[in-house]
């Protein structure tokens, strides 16, 4: 990763790479089984196109996921993945969610397994934790 951070500190560095709303959602999408641009955008939280384009584009640069292309002429996307640096995130996506659902009431319940793996399991399997996405329980607002 050829970068420049603006500072040498651990923290400040993760958050100039995962600090906005998006990028950890893009990253907890593909945790869950979303590997196209249409799956990983039609996740409840709604991330306009241009913007999930560029947090892609981020994340690959970063590291932390890898674009398989779809054939020249195709008109298809690529297909992405987590590479092992993005999969070693997950015990913090854990530890986001469990807070959330720990402190923030009225949340939908995480998938069980997101709980339960490990990094090293999570790019081993090839099926999904969840398989529809798209459905927010009613009470949740949309996040702008």
């Amino acid at each position: 990763m050829d970068r420049t951070f603006r500072s040498d500190c651990a923290m400040a560095s993760t958050l100039d790479i995962l600090g906005d709303k998006w990028s950890l959602l893009v990253i907890r999408n593909l945790m869950l089984g979303a590997r196209s641009f249409r799956q990983i955008q039609s996740a409840p939280e709604g991330i306009a196109t241009n913007i999930l384009s560029e947090r892609l584009k981020r994340l690959v640069e970063a590291g932390l996921i890898v674009e398989q292309r779809a054939d020249a002429g195709s008109g298809a996307r690529g297909r992405y993945a987590l590479t092992p640096t993005g999969a070693d995130l997950l015990p913090v996506l854990q530890a986001i969610a469990v807070w959330g659902r720990d402190n923030i009431p009225n949340r939908r319940p995480i998938p069980e397994g997101l709980l339960t793996m490990t990094p090293a399991q999570l790019l081993a399997r090839d099926q999904p934790l969840i398989t529809d996405t798209t459905s927010p329980t009613s009470d949740q607002p949309k996040v702008e």
